[in-house]
């Protein structure tokens, strides 16, 4: 059963923008991994975080880096989930994440779907 759908779009040139503006944000943001990345990368990552956070219920408490965006074997995206993400995806019941992260025209795109048995 859908519990939950989150969308996201970010702008590569405004996500630049605010990495330059706010020193260290990016740090706050993303894993380790995710800090290795290219800017679209991580404009993709961040709408998809965002999403996420939207399918859940935009819950407080929930620290960026406690969710990183992965690739499987077969390129998929999907979610790690730790610390205060877990928590607040257990908090719901949630079973499975799915994630589609898009880029085109100067823009990431994200959709989260949360599904519960």
């Amino acid at each position: 059963m859908i519990i939950g759908v989150g969308v996201d779009v970010c702008s590569f040139e405004r996500f630049e923008r605010m990495l330059a503006r706010r020193p260290g944000i990016a740090a706050r943001l993303f894993t380790e991994h995710e800090l290795t990345l290219s800017v679209t990368s991580q404009a993709g990552r961040f709408a998809a975080k965002e999403a996420l956070a939207k399918a859940l219920g935009s819950p407080g408490g929930m620290r960026w880096t406690d969710c990183e965006v992965v690739r499987g074997d077969d390129g998929r995206p999907s979610f790690e989930l730790r610390g205060s993400v877990r928590r607040a995806a257990d908090e719901r019941g949630v079973d499975h994440v799915h994630v589609s992260i898009s880029h085109d025209a100067g823009l990431a795109t994200a959709l989260v779907i949360i599904e519960k048995a």
